[in-house]
């Protein structure tokens, strides 16, 4: 039996090491995968032999100079019957117990195996901190290297020290009862020279906390303060040369013979670090800093400002001052035509059950709960895109299709990818698509649509084989009645033609299908690791990676981009901050597809490196994005030529980088503070901001940051930004500040763009009142402003909302968008209307924008930005499905669904009210106003009784008699129709 356990153990072990080797072999990465093992065994090995020697040496020097006649007393007669019991398994305990020890000690070495790689490999800063005037390298790369050492050895030596006050104790080295010595001369040798040696090392650790100090935290900054640099410096320093005499009169009871030396300077020892070490720090503080503690600090606060901003890239943040108009007026957008069209009012996080609907062509492939935002040129222009990757579900296989076969040989790859216009939409309100279908057509051009790695990949696929055997499934063929298949001929995952590889893999895998299914055969290969992130977190293990992957269209493949994070929490007086709390959003906590950054506290964040995944073959790539990072240099040193040069993008793929959305997220955290610069404004702490919550998911976690193309005030034309709001810190919902980053990296060029990555931020006058988001989205919940649109009819937009709630419809309010756009803030936002039953899926049957205190919405972007500046916005917003907008047609999507409409007949608000005939334009009806206001009355005043059916009778006659009053103004002119107040429904 136990022969049968140890070769199950070996094989498993053989089959995870020789598979880990293939893997790496095949996506060109051996070099990590043989640096990691060998650090990591070197580690394991130096980490557990250390551990086992000393703890072995210690059990056996205290057996050995056990005294040969134990002393009489009871404790020794007691013990006597414990040595007796032990003494057959001594020998076997001797050796098992170091083992056993330095096996858990050589894990916990080897977990921390990149300290070292680290530390041999740094680089320098080329910057010096405030107080030690050391290089911010010492910090990052030695400082962390150093503790490490100190604290596994302090370990070591606790160890080994219980292992000798045991076996002391046991055989009669160490005697606690009757007269006479307590200790041996042997055990008193043995047991000072380990406890001089854990005071030496304890000196050592409380002269390493003089440079720990400047990370440390002071509650509202981190790094050294003055009661630190003024008492607990020079306690430090002080308590390690305590330390150090203390090791000394333990060493000196080798010829003193007595512990009483050693005692009274630990004893010392410990008052000194209570009185010295605790009280008069807190003395200091209590008393000298508390009274005067803005003056005092404000050094400290001045080195922790800009050792943040330097940290986190804020040293180039623009800011400047930005009052905006409150009034909207004819005309007033003219001067950013440019910027209105590129308003994306297609929400990639509310969509996907749209492209479902429409692109969903068979159950098993699937759109990711939320889609990605990009950039595409289309017909000579660059378009705001919402793209998604058609991926593999095998949920969607019927059950009774569910097999070993299917699930890893048959069903083993998405198809092609869906691309629509951010800023459009057709006239159902649906997103108008330029890449569809399967297989693909559209704009993207040719590409190879099959998706083998992807977010949603199952586990392993078995893929490959003989030319025309086309056993994996690409999708039904309607022109043959049949199926499409293929036969995978790319380069990716590792080849199983071997007995021995089907085996490593079938043992791995628990799967013995692996060995005797014919799907497998000699040029079969297997596909496993598929998942973008992890992908290039196995090769690239020194990364944090971002949580959002984004598919990109380029030279005739799909490829992930992944963007890569070198961090550190060890950067002198810069604030640490939580990855997971800071990148947390109503998106992540929404979202399957967007995740929050599984990480630590950092004080130190660079998107350093960019990398791309193909979705066919699983070819990673890394790109240096940030060649004067320290910290990548390092890690390039460590692993050779693995990161390749910037200078090797393409000007394809560069067009589709773009600023990532997690280091935005902990950059706009820390300038919500970080945007005051003076260190008495810091510490007031009157003007810091906060991120709001998002109104539009009921405010209970922060707003996103959106991708759109916006032009800030300083800014010639629009460009593609990474944007975000602030609210101040309370309970106020004004707005103070407006954030956004070029986030758009190159072009087709292959060059860099000079602005990218350039932060601006608008801060709103102190002294008046700019309506914030949420009070925004308040408005939208009770407003009863009016609309007139030739698809809604004539309503208002609180009883537009409630009908459509009372009729079972779902309302989703989609992404809030703040531009800076006609000297003021223009807030759009798009209203998603979802009728009740299974097979519905949002539409787009609103959009609502906002300028000052102005408030307007319509059925499309155009018809709201028109109502908002009195007709005349000064350029076309160019989403489809209004009549004025020949430019556009609906999406080719033949996927008919029923209508959300939340109206309860055929003629409710929700609805086109009939065409009826218009007068002649400038043909005179003098009974068009008379009709418009009587119809508006018997519309109220059905509306109040709750006759649902007379009302949308009353809003079809009011839609007729607008258009009679339209058609008689004269031309070129203008006709202004205002309603009586709006009555209120009563239920």
């Amino acid at each position: 039996m136990a022969v049968l356990l140890v070769v199950i153990v070996v094989a498993m072990l053989w089959s995870r090491v020789w598979t880990e080797k293939l893997w790496f072999d095949s996506v060109g990465y051996s070099l990590v995968w043989r640096n990691q093992l060998i650090v990591k065994s070197v580690m394991f090995l130096a980490g557990g032999l250390v551990t086992a020697v000393l703890v072995g040496i210690s059990l056996r020097l205290a057996y050995r100079h056990r005294p040969i006649y134990a002393p009489v007393t009871v404790e020794q007669d007691n013990l006597d019957r414990y040595r007796e019991a032990i003494d057959p398994f001594r020998r076997v305990a001797f050796w098992a117990l170091p083992a056993m020890l330095g096996l858990f000690a050589g894990l916990a070495a080897q977990a921390q195996w990149q300290l070292p790689l680290m530390w041999i490999n740094r680089e320098p800063f080329g910057v010096n901190d405030p107080e030690f005037n050391k290089d911010i390298g010492f910090y990052v790369f030695t400082l962390p290297w150093l503790r490490f050492l100190v604290s596994f050895g302090t370990m070591v030596l606790v160890l080994s020290l219980l292992a000798a006050l045991v076996t002391h104790y046991v055989y009669g080295g160490i005697n606690l009862q009757g007269g006479g010595p307590r200790t041996t001369p042997a055990a008193r040798i043995h047991l000072s020279l380990l406890l001089a040696g854990l005071v030496l090392l304890r000196a050592v650790s409380y002269w390493l906390d003089r440079y720990s100090l400047t990370t440390n935290d002071n509650r509202r900054w981190h790094g050294i303060g003055y009661t630190d640099q003024n008492a607990v410096l020079p306690t430090k320093a002080i308590l390690a040369i305590a330390a150090l005499l203390c090791a000394v009169l333990f060493v000196s009871t080798i010829w003193t013979r007595t512990w009483r030396l050693p005692i009274l300077g630990v004893s010392l020892l410990v008052v000194c670090a209570v009185l010295v070490g605790g009280i008069y720090p807190a003395l200091v503080q209590r008393f000298r800093v508390g009274p005067s503690e803005q003056t005092l600090e404000a050094p400290f606060i001045q080195r922790n400002i800009q050792a943040t901003r330097a940290a986190y890239g804020l040293t180039n943040t623009q800011t400047q001052a930005y009052e905006p108009r409150t009034d909207a007026s004819p005309g007033q957008l003219r001067q950013d035509a440019d910027t209105v069209p590129g308003i994306r009012i297609v929400d990639p996080a509310i969509v996907s059950p749209t492209f479902r609907q429409m692109q969903g062509r068979v159950n098993y492939y699937q759109f990711p709960d939320t889609l990605d935002v990009d950039r595409y040129d289309i017909g000579g222009e660059k378009v705001d895109t919402v793209i998604a990757v058609r991926e593999l579900d095998l949920e969607g296989v019927p059950a009774g299709q569910r097999n070993w076969v299917n699930d890893h040989a048959v069903y083993t790859h998405g198809f092609g990818v869906v691309a629509a216009y951010g800023n459009r939409r057709t006239s159902d309100g649906e997103p108008q698509l330029f890449e569809r279908n399967i297989p693909p057509v559209g704009e993207l051009g040719d590409y190879e649509p099959r998706i083998y790695f992807g977010e949603s990949s199952p586990n392993y696929s078995i893929v490959g084989g003989e030319p025309g055997s086309n056993r994996e499934l690409d999708y039904p063929d309607s022109a043959t009645g049949g199926e499409r298949r293929t036969t995978y001929q790319g380069n990716g995952g590792v080849g199983i033609g071997s007995f021995t590889r089907q085996l490593a893999y079938a043992i791995k895998y628990r799967q013995y299908n692996i060995l005797l299914s014919d799907v497998v055969n000699p040029r079969s290969r297997i596909l496993d690791y598929r998942e973008p992130r992890e992908r290039v977190e196995r090769v690239a293990p020194w990364l944090t990676l971002d949580g959002n992957t984004y598919p990109v269209v380029v030279n005739g493949r799909v490829k992930w981009v992944v963007d890569g994070y070198t961090t550190s929490a060890q950067y002198p007086y810069s604030q640490l901050s939580s990855l997971g709390e800071t990148t947390s959003d109503s998106l992540t906590s929404r979202s399957q597809s967007v995740q929050s950054i599984q990480g630590g506290r950092v004080n130190y964040i660079r998107n350093s490196v960019k990398a791309t995944v193909d979705a066919y073959d699983g070819s990673i790539d890394l790109y240096a994005w940030d060649e004067k990072d320290p910290i990548l240099k390092a890690w390039r040193k460590s692993f050779g030529g693995t990161v390749k040069p910037m200078s090797q993008i393409n000007g394809a793929l560069m067009s589709h980088l773009r600023y990532p959305e997690d280091v935005f997220k902990v950059q706009r955290e820390l300038l919500a503070r970080y945007h005051v610069t003076d260190p008495a404004a810091f510490y007031q702490g009157n003007d810091f901001w906060q991120v709001p919550n998002d109104p539009t998911q009921g405010g209970q976690t922060p707003t996103p940051p959106y991708y759109l193309s916006i032009a800030m005030p300083d800014q010639s034309s629009p460009s593609f930004s990474l944007t975000s709001t602030f609210i101040p810190t309370g309970s106020r919902q004004n707005l103070t500040g407006f954030m956004a980053v070029d986030a758009d990296a190159g072009d087709q060029t292959g060059q860099r763009r000079p602005g990218y990555g350039t932060i601006r931020i608008l801060e709103m006058p102190r002294d008046s009142t700019i309506r914030g988001p949420g009070q925004f989205q308040n408005e939208i919940q009770s407003s009863g402003q009016s609309t007139t649109d030739q698809t809604l009819g004539t309503t208002n937009l609180s009883q537009y909302l409630n009908l459509a709630r009372q009729q079972g419809s779902r309302i989703t309010m989609g992404n809030l968008l703040t531009l800076p756009v006609g000297g003021g803030l223009l807030y759009v936002e798009p209203v998603y209307v979802q009728a009740s039953g299974n097979t519905s899926y949002p539409l787009q049957r609103l959009v609502v924008t906002s300028f000052g205190n102005r408030l307007a919405w319509a059925s499309t972007l155009d018809g709201a930005l028109d109502q908002l500046f009195g007709g005349n916005s000064g350029a076309t917003a160019g989403d489809a499905g209004t009549p004025n907008n020949p430019g556009t047609s609906p999406s080719p999507s033949p996927s008919p669904s029923p209508s959300p409409s939340p109206s309860p007949s055929p003629s409710s608000p929700g609805t086109s009210p009939p065409t009826g005939t218009p007068s002649p334009t400038g043909s005179p009806d003098p009974n068009a106003a008379r009709d418009v206001q009587r119809y508006y009355n018997e519309g109220q005043a059905a509306l109040k009784r709750g006759d649902w059916e007379a009302y949308g009778e009353a809003q079809r006659k009011l839609g007729e008699a607008i258009r009679r009053l339209a058609g008689s103004a004269p031309t070129g002119g203008s006709v202004t129709v205002t309603p009586p107040p709006t009555a209120t429904p009563s239920g």
